[in-house]
């Protein structure tokens, strides 16, 4: 009878600890480093090489400056897209649309974190060594399944230069 249960206790704790993924409450960006991390409770938990659009320096100012924008925002939602897999940022946030209105210009939307163009994932080992994305986050393919699953709508992100 002892032998069953401490079976079943070690199978159940084998199962626990082998399942567990931390949950993500805090995406970091930092673009000088070309790096993303995912954070649960502070602690960097997974770390990315990730792309931008060609001109990475500097805070998004408008439509089409191909620039990815720098401050604090939510990953408010996932949708399927162009690219394989997207998840949404909260970009432009109220500071964003008052600058942009000061300016007299769009400020811009639709910036993402997303994996390749669809067909196109097998080109990542070149893509990914480019900025090629017009204002978004890139990843590979693989790393965006990943993140897809660890990251939930609602989650904070901050990106920096």
């Amino acid at each position: 009878m002892w032998k069953k249960f401490i079976l079943i206790i070690s199978l159940l704790v084998s199962v626990t600890c082998y399942g567990f993924e931390p949950k993500i409450d805090y995406v970091l960006v930092k673009k000088s480093e070309k790096r993303m991390y995912l954070l649960s409770e502070g602690k960097p938990i997974k770390e990315y090489k990730v792309v931008f659009g060609p001109h990475p320096q500097g805070h998004k100012q408008k439509k089409g400056d191909e620039r990815t924008p720098e401050g604090k925002y939510i990953l408010d939602y996932k949708k399927k897209s162009s690219f394989y897999k997207s998840i949404h940022i909260s970009y432009p946030n109220e500071k964003d649309k008052a600058n942009a209105r000061h300016l007299g210009v769009n400020p811009g939307s639709a910036i993402m974190i997303h994996g390749q163009k669809n067909g196109l994932g097998w080109r990542s080992w070149l893509n990914q060594r480019f900025n090629w994305t017009d204002g978004c986050i890139a990843v590979t393919n693989k790393e965006m399944d990943e993140i897809w699953r660890l990251i939930k709508a609602g989650t904070p992100i901050e990106i920096q230069l």
